[in-house]
């Protein structure tokens, strides 16, 4: 995975394990009028772009989008949020230490 790859899947994974947190990551989006939802959205989207060019691992992102769109539904968002942020960890994880697929 690149540099940029890995930018994004560790920054995607940042984000969703900061919404993930019960108070302070539902307090966040619902301060900020459900705007932090879009921008998971579309940070996600780029990345699936990015990974597909470089043909890295693209589950936890697409997951993500999913999640982005679920997510305005309170606690189903929490755990949705939860789910990404471990997902998008082990691909993390488990990208850095493999090479691309050809």
């Amino acid at each position: 995975m690149s540099p940029t790859g890995k930018l994004f899947k560790w920054g995607t994974f940042a984000y969703e394990a900061f919404l993930a947190l019960p108070i302070i990551g539902g307090s966040f989006v619902v301060a900020n009028a459900w705007a932090p939802l879009g921008i998971a959205f579309l940070l996600h989207a780029v990345a699936i772009i990015i990974l597909l060019r470089e043909r890295g691992p693209i589950i936890g992102n697409a997951v993500g989008v999913v999640t982005s769109v679920v997510a305005l539904i309170p606690f189903v968002g929490w755990i949705m949020h939860a789910i990404t942020a471990i997902i998008l960890l082990v691909e993390g994880l488990s990208g850095s230490r493999r090479n691309p697929r050809y």
